[in-house]
């Protein structure tokens, strides 16, 4: 009897060892190459960009680095409609890099257009 349980056991998880890897194999984000940034960084996860969904600070007629990443599991994208960025929906891993670039001051308004109630913030241009 106990030979039995142990065999079942043995069984079950070499079946979903097997099915993790083969998902894992078939599913592999290709994964983010950002490492340091000098600029900005927003990550988006658990419905928020860092956490907070800071304000952004850049200057009148000076290009600033935006780099947006998703560590979730779930897409997301960035939009500034006035300012013209748009990322695109980014997978899981995927990162994208653009400026912030601006000829007048103004506080232009950040979101992600699938979760816009909870992601969505600032960028203050002085």
């Amino acid at each position: 009897m106990l030979n039995n349980i142990i065999a079942i056991v043995v069984i079950s998880f070499t079946i979903v060892g097997t099915l993790w890897g083969v998902s894992n194999i078939i599913n592999h984000p290709e994964g983010t190459t950002i490492k340091n940034v000098s600029g900005i960084l927003l990550v988006a996860q658990s419905n928020a960009f860092n956490k907070t969904n800071p304000d952004i600070y850049a200057s009148v007629n000076v290009p600033k680095k935006l780099v947006v990443v998703n560590k979730d599991f779930v897409r997301h994208d960035l939009i500034v409609d006035r300012l013209k960025i748009n990322t695109a929906y980014l997978s899981s891993e995927q990162d994208f890099t653009t400026a912030i670039a601006s000829k007048k001051p103004g506080i232009f308004e950040y979101y992600c257009s699938l979760h816009p109630t909870t992601m969505r913030g600032k960028i203050i241009v002085k």
